[in-house]
């Protein structure tokens, strides 16, 4: 069981007005996420909002054949189960953890109260709707346009900014899976990082060694996502400034 974080280690919860945050707090549930962890399945409704602390969840699209892509990344930047309060119950994505740590769930009946309630609560959900939406929309963008090794370099950015730091554990199997690329391009891409020194992977443990590097690697996708976060949430720095 991992050590319970600060509920203000989540962006969100941090930037709630202290009204806000006295009224929810003592509602929040503090929650271990494992690798692997599905928070809901397409069409499921959902009963809960979640704020991660230290995991990242992806939110993924999955094909009648199997197949899946994400269609976008969530940690402590954000919450999952935008939904809830875009006029809907259920989604036609799944939501899984592909990168373990924590977070606070709180349950979906309360935080949409509190949405209609706060004006300031209100701005600030829509803001980071608009920069979820920016980060979904650049990113079907660049699995058409751009190689795997850009969409790779661009895909573990985001994720480390995420959680703050420089490792990430996961396996090279779920990656491919995000990405919806064959594995062996992954393995190809991740193969070129580590002998350019930018990465070191190992046994589903990846470790960023030369982060300016990557950025370089990476296609302009990153930078357009990083800078529309920072420009609609201003209190959020990703780790790259």
């Amino acid at each position: 069981m991992r050590q319970k974080d600060s509920p203000f280690k989540n962006h969100l919860l941090a930037e709630l007005s202290p009204v806000v945050q006295q009224r929810i707090l003592p509602h929040l549930e503090w929650i271990d996420l494992p690798l692997g962890t599905v928070l809901y399945e397409s069409g499921d409704a959902l009963q809960h909002v979640y704020f991660p602390t230290n995991s990242i969840v992806s939110l993924l699209y999955v094909m009648e054949n199997g197949a899946s892509a994400e269609i976008s990344v969530v940690g402590n930047d954000g919450f999952v189960g935008l939904a809830i309060l875009m006029g809907g119950e259920s989604t036609p994505s799944r939501a899984i953890v592909q990168s373990g740590g924590s977070a606070f769930r709180l349950l979906a009946a309360r935080f949409k109260d509190e949405f209609h309630r706060d004006t300031h609560t209100l701005h600030l959900m829509l803001r980071y709707a608009q920069a979820l939406f920016t980060q979904m929309s650049q990113t079907a963008v660049c699995n058409r346009h751009h190689s795997i090794d850009q969409q790779l370099c661009r895909w573990l950015l985001l994720s480390l900014d995420r959680i703050c730091g420089n490792q990430l554990q996961m396996t090279q199997e779920l990656i491919a899976n995000m990405l919806g690329v064959r594995r062996e391009g992954v393995t190809e891409a991740a193969g070129k990082l580590q002998r350019l020194g930018v990465i070191e992977y190992s046994r589903g443990n990846l470790t960023v060694l030369d982060r300016p590097k990557l950025e370089t690697l990476s296609c302009e996708c990153y930078a357009v996502v990083k800078k529309e976060t920072e420009r609609l949430l201003p209190g959020y720095c990703s780790p790259g400034n």
